[in-house]
């Protein structure tokens, strides 16, 4: 018997056929709208050769490693992190820096202590981890012969460059653009003074580089990296000059005046003073013509009749120009005249009232002016020469002990049946005796009546 044929039910069919359309321009829909979707919330692809690493070369100890200028790679900030992260650390010892302290004149040790404050400032914020973190690396940098052997004189390298300065606060304009508070200020010279008088962050050990987290200098391929501190990477050269023997460089106490910082600082704000030609405490000094010239028989000595109208703070200025260029130089002043000598050597007795002294020796990191306090006041007894008090030399045939003055560290010849003089505070007294006769015998005391 033959089979039916099959009924296909049209209105069934019908209904079908909007259902596959809606789902088919649904299908094409998603097909473009999530790809658009990818592209526009999908995070960027950085390209791999726009962060390649140059190859590390590790520089020889017989070759000073060179101090680059800071140039960063085109990164985003984003990008940046990404590949930072992706730096691994060194993997060999990271000792602590040695404890540093500083030495010099209380004027020096000021802008030394400024110029470390206000690095920690517009590099760390007014935090005193980062602070911390930064005068280590500016220490370690101090010490190491890459570098200046001042303080100020790592802060600012590179300060006269619009760009490429080692910190970049001190040539972009920051210290005139933006000011901290006195509070903020106050905190940052006590964590400096700290870190000038002995205090180490060791985590940061002898790393001399450091940059955040959100950028890639290009001098990084070189170092190796030893630390991480808040969002501050911490790196050391390679090789012999990242080893604790490399920073044995002595360091000079001699700070250089940073007039960038007088609004701060008013160390500073006194050296810029007195380096501004237009200072009338400088008239009659500051011509060439009006300068000192050394003795006939030194070269490199000055003996030279102060004027007592001068500013004492004016005679490091006046001896410094006086010495010029020279890598070795003595200047010696009097405020009277009657005592200045015109030869050298000097008399003991011209030396006890020197008023003034400069002393420079660039071989041996030494560069210092000395005042005679009980002439000329000081702010600091670090300022103060040692004086020589000469004592008159007792003759032979008069009687007289050597006695020890109470609470004095130096023995006066007193003659017979006379007292010790006082001695003169913050004075060393120099006594010259020629011949020291034999002490008397002391006389038998009487027997007791019985």
């Amino acid at each position: 018997m033959p089979l039916a044929p099959h009924k296909i039910s049209l209105p069934r069919a019908a209904g079908i056929a909007p259902i596959y359309r809606a789902l088919l321009l649904l299908i094409a829909l998603l097909a473009i709208a999530v790809p658009l979707l990818v592209v526009r919330f999908a995070p960027p692809v950085v390209p791999q050769h726009r962060i390649k690493q140059r190859a590390q070369r590790v520089v020889p100890q017989a070759e000073l490693p060179p101090v680059e200028p800071v140039t960063y790679r085109q990164l985003a900030p984003q990008d940046a992190q990404t590949f930072n992260a992706a730096v691994p650390f060194s993997t060999d010892p990271n000792p602590a820096a040695r404890p540093f302290r500083l030495d010099g004149a209380a004027d020096d040790r000021a802008r030394a202590i400024d110029c470390m404050a206000a690095a920690m400032l517009y590099e760390a914020g007014d935090d005193t981890l980062g602070q911390r973190s930064v005068g280590q690396v500016i220490i370690n940098r101090t010490r190491h012969p890459a570098f200046p052997k001042t303080i100020c004189g790592v802060v600012f390298q590179g300060q006269e460059r619009s760009t490429g300065c080692q910190f970049t606060f001190t040539c972009d304009g920051a210290l005139l653009r933006n000011r901290w508070s006195e509070t903020a200020w106050k905190r940052a010279r006590e964590t400096a003074t700290l870190a000038l008088t002995g205090q180490v962050y060791k985590p940061v050990g002898y790393a001399t580089h450091y940059h955040t987290d959100w950028v890639v200098p290009y001098w990084q391929a070189s170092l190796d990296k030893v630390a991480k501190v808040r969002t501050h990477l911490f790196f050391r050269w390679t090789g012999w000059w990242g080893t604790p023997p490399a920073f044995r460089r002595a360091v000079s106490s001699s700070e250089p005046v940073i007039p960038q910082l007088a609004s701060y600082s008013e160390a500073h704000r006194m050296g810029a003073a007195l380096l501004d030609p237009s200072n009338p405490a400088l008239d009659g000094i500051t011509s060439v013509g009006t300068l000192p010239t050394p003795v006939a028989q030194d070269n490199n000595s000055f003996l030279v009749s102060l004027d007592p109208e001068m500013s004492a703070d004016t005679f490091p200025l006046l001896a410094t120009r006086a010495c010029g260029t020279r890598d070795y130089c003595k200047f010696m002043g009097w405020l009277d005249s009657s005592h200045t000598p015109s030869t050298v050597p000097i008399a003991p007795q011209q030396i006890a009232t020197m008023s003034f002294s400069y002393l420079r020796d660039r071989s041996r990191g030494y560069d210092k002016a000395l005042w005679n306090c009980a002439q000329l006041k000081r702010p600091d007894p670090g300022q103060c020469m040692k004086l020589q008090v000469l004592a008159p030399v007792a003759r032979q045939t008069e009687a007289f002990r050597l006695e020890t003055m109470p609470g004095s560290r130096v023995t006066v010849p007193v003659s017979s049946g006379a007292k010790p003089t006082e001695e003169l505070t913050g004075v060393r007294r120099r006594v010259e005796i020629t011949a020291v006769p034999p002490r008397p015998a002391p006389t038998p005391a009487a027997p007791p009546a019985r």
